[in-house]
């Protein structure tokens, strides 16, 4: 019988009043784009301080770090115990894929610098340039190696150095690092590849209505959305081929 495979999503965002409706959490949207199958999946909710016990970080076989409205520079003690945790992850050479502030925090604990975007916030569906040098063909990617990449973006804080050993592999007109890996083991994704249309707008409505930003900023992020999406179906399938060690078939 093959051992059944486990993961760990570590939640950094409580679920919207949307996404509970909706979807039953988080812990499902993240399930239903990287999961497959007949494989386990934990949630821990980092934010709220819920961590795995250092023993039981073995038997997983792969990380998820998710987004979430804490800056990833800051030093509440979740975070610098997410930091302490993700090095052990990555002394262990565990597999870890960082989404937003999950990518940030990776960058930092790696000993990169992270802080407000240089060129201001962004939320939208943006194009993210990948580069192809830095990708083995037959790697996650495939053999196939698309230009360009359709994510939706909401952040507004951003990586600023790199880490040693770090590869960039994409990058847009407002940041330099959209996109990195470390060895094997770590790879990072500055937007949302687990993210559909009616989770943005929800935001979008949600977080006008607190004020947090303009009318003009709403219009133009649903705007950006008008008759196409994300490339979710490549997003997924480079995520779950990196988290599951699979290079996918020719």
């Amino acid at each position: 019988m093959v051992d059944q495979k486990k993961f760990a999503l570590f939640l950094a965002t409580p679920d919207s009043e949307f996404v509970k409706k909706a979807y039953g959490g988080y812990h499902n949207v993240f399930v239903e784009t990287f999961g497959d199958e007949g494989e386990h999946w934990d949630s821990f909710r980092v934010v709220e301080g819920e961590f795995p016990d250092e023993k039981d970080l073995e038997k997983y076989d792969g990380f998820v770090i998710s987004g979430s409205s804490h800056d990833s520079f800051q030093n509440d003690p979740w975070i610098l115990k997410l930091c302490e945790i993700v090095k052990k992850l990555d002394e262990m050479k565990k597999k870890v894929l960082g989404i937003c502030f999950g990518h940030q925090i990776i960058a930092r604990v790696r000993g990169g610098t992270v802080g407000r975007a240089r060129k201001g916030p962004e939320l939208k569906l943006g194009k993210i340039t990948i580069v192809k040098d830095a990708i083995t063909p037959g790697s996650y990617f495939g053999d196939e190696i698309p230009d360009s990449i359709d994510i939706i973006k909401l952040h507004q804080d951003e990586v600023l150095v790199l880490p040693e050993g770090a590869k960039v592999l994409a990058y847009s007109d407002k940041y330099e690092v959209e996109m990195f890996s470390i060895e094997d083991h770590l790879f990072c994704i500055q937007g949302h590849p687990e993210y559909n249309k009616e989770i943005l707008f929800e935001i979008v409505d949600r977080v006008l209505r607190l004020g947090y930003i303009k009318q003009e900023m709403a219009d133009a992020a649903k705007a950006s959305m008008e008759g196409k999406g994300a490339d979710r179906k490549l997003l997924e399938t480079i995520c779950k081929n990196f988290l599951k060690g699979r290079v996918p078939a020719n």
